[in-house]
């Protein structure tokens, strides 16, 4: 059964407060408030890599939170206190911006397949037989010593040869973070958004939250989230690069 779209938000935010080591509060601040908390790695947190040293920032349109090491995080304080969010994103050491896409639950619906293609639903144990087509891996996890691998993944294929994939990852107890490749030759023949529609629709019908994660630079892609009725949800940067601020 497809959760409310309250029902979603809640669960997002719960899971983003344990990742920063915040409150589901700090997420809903007011407009261009900055809340600074030391990272940690709390039980239930999704398993990102971290350095010695890791800094993150996060806005979900209001509220800034910055979680990190206390080295970095008494840098973040220096440079950004009294500032407005567009200026806090836009510092030197901020190096990426990810926007990440949830559904619209009132607004997306399913889509029908474009012709002349046939389509594959595989499940993880499927899914290490890709491993050595590395073209698609912008859908694919091909390393395996990641703590999370692609659970759930749907091919495009013609004449027997996959020509674009969509593949999911469960990274915590109910989010899964989707990807998209199609090959060049086959783009702009609608095969994008039908792969993501389907992959959403599998993971938002077992109650669980598709998230579409794009860096903020790659428009097409974005095309594709608000096409299928996706609507961005939080901006984050973990890409940092204090070069000249710490010893």
């Amino acid at each position: 059964m497809i959760m409310t779209q309250k029902e979603m938000l809640f669960i997002v935010q719960s899971q983003l407060a344990i990742d920063l080591n915040c409150s589901v509060d700090d997420l809903n601040g007011e407009k261009d408030s900055i809340i600074f908390v030391e990272a940690k790695e709390n039980p239930g947190c999704r398993p990102f890599p971290r350095k010695a040293r890791y800094f993150e920032i996060l806005s979900m349109g209001k509220s800034i939170v910055v979680s990190a090491t206390p080295e970095r995080l008494l840098i973040a304080k220096t440079q950004m206190q009294g500032k407005n969010r567009d200026t806090v994103f836009s510092l030197p050491f901020i190096r990426g911006l990810y926007l990440h896409f949830l559904p619209d639950v009132k607004r997306i619906k399913p889509m029908s397949p474009p012709k002349f293609f046939s389509f594959d639903l595989i499940q993880r144990e499927e899914v290490v037989s890709l491993f050595d087509v590395t073209k698609f891996n912008e859908a694919i996890i091909y390393d395996t010593n990641l703590p999370w691998q692609t659970d759930l993944a749907v091919l495009a294929k013609q004449d027997g040869e996959i020509v674009g994939v969509a593949g999911a990852s469960k990274t915590c107890t109910k989010l899964w973070q989707i990807g998209i490749e199609v090959l060049p030759k086959y783009r702009n023949l609608g095969l994008a958004s039908y792969l993501v529609s389907r992959l959403t629709f599998e993971i938002l019908e077992r109650g669980e939250i598709p998230s579409y994660d794009v860096i903020a630079s790659n428009i097409a892609s974005q095309r594709v989230a608000h096409r299928l009725g996706y609507f961005p949800a939080w901006v984050s940067d973990w890409r940092c690069n204090f070069e000249g601020l710490e010893q």
